[in-house]
């Protein structure tokens, strides 16, 4: 785990230290009146010109310092301290689970005003639901950690390099991305999509997997190397999938309005069913259907559904109409 995924660290106390005066006039008086101006023409033209006199949006710092302690809360022994003894682990997990907690509660009060803002509501109104979705989300993480357990044993069954579950659960960024994004994809089902994106790009960052919150993955998923996957809002993968390096699901095209605003929402990704097998940099694109049981073959480029058990390589994609454009 790299120290920015591991929670505060000294760089934030390096960055917040006074650095040395010097001589040089940096004329700042006048910066920052410049600066104050460009943020006052960017709320009055986007009709924020109201002072709020506080956050407006959750913390990404946050955010890091949340998920970081979820996942100690979730592996105790393997991503918790490592000074943590046995005897302590359920003393750690409430501790831990209980901070983390009340500082998602503060974070998810913050994007539902945000939200009643953007509707035209009362903000006041927003607070009311933000204690039952902290605390069904709290009730969620027993089930998420089971499903957890299922993607580090299928990412130990997949990969004959892997010598222990340990070792995928401490080192394959991967498992890092996915649980990210099982934590995120609860929050984004409820109603807190930019926590969602918020928690899933700070797994982005790290493993330069990029899920979207939105997807829906079944159990024992494995992403294996997992540099550049992409994996799309709308995008439903079955049981037991497992994908390489550079795989994309993507949307073939985008659909726009009268007014040429982009539809948002619609599904647009593709559909993969169980035991699918993804080899690296395959490109799979719009609301298709990869059959059961099938393997895509690397580099392959497909635009269209193809059926269970099929073994799509290159050649075979090439000579099949509709499938690359």
């Amino acid at each position: 785990m790299s120290a920015k995924l591991d929670g505060p660290s000294d760089d934030r106390d390096e960055c917040s230290q006074a650095a040395p005066a010097h001589a040089t006039t940096w004329q700042l008086e006048r910066i920052v009146g410049e600066l104050r101006a460009a943020r006052t023409e960017w709320r009055v033209s986007t009709g924020r010109a109201r002072e709020l006199g506080s956050r407006e949006l959750p913390s990404r710092q946050a955010l890091e310092c949340i998920f970081s302690d979820l996942r100690g809360a979730l592996f105790p022994m393997r991503l918790g301290p490592s000074d943590l003894r046995l005897e302590s682990e359920d003393f750690y997990v409430g501790h831990t689970l209980n901070n983390a907690l009340n500082r998602l509660l503060g974070q998810v009060r913050l994007e539902l005003r945000y939200a009643a803002r953007q509707r035209g509501e009362a903000e006041e109104g927003s607070d009311a639901g933000a204690v039952q979705i902290v605390r069904d989300f709290a009730a969620a993480l027993p089930q998420i950690r089971r499903l957890l357990d299922s993607d580090v044993t299928a990412a130990y069954a997949g990969d004959p390099a892997a010598r222990s579950v340990d070792e995928v659960l401490l080192c394959y960024p991967g498992i890092l991305a996915v649980i990210h994004h099982r934590l995120a994809h609860h929050l984004y089902a409820a109603g807190l999509p930019l926590l969602a994106r918020i928690g899933a790009e700070i797994a982005h960052s790290a493993t330069g997997i990029d899920i979207h919150p939105g997807a829906q993955i079944g159990h024992s998923f494995f992403i294996d190397h997992g540099t550049g996957v992409v994996i799309g809002e709308t995008a439903i993968i079955g049981n037991r999938v497992r994908i390489y390096q550079a795989v994309t699901l993507g949307a073939k095209r985008f659909t726009a309005d009268e007014t040429g605003q982009l539809h948002k929402g619609r599904p647009r990704h593709p559909i993969v069913e169980d035991d699918v097998v993804i080899y690296a940099g395959a490109t799979i694109l719009g609301r298709i259907t990869i059959g059961q049981g099938s393997t895509i073959g690397g580099n392959v480029w497909l635009t269209r559904s193809v059926p269970a058990g099929s073994n799509i390589s290159q050649a075979s994609a090439r000579q099949q109409p509709g499938s690359v454009e």
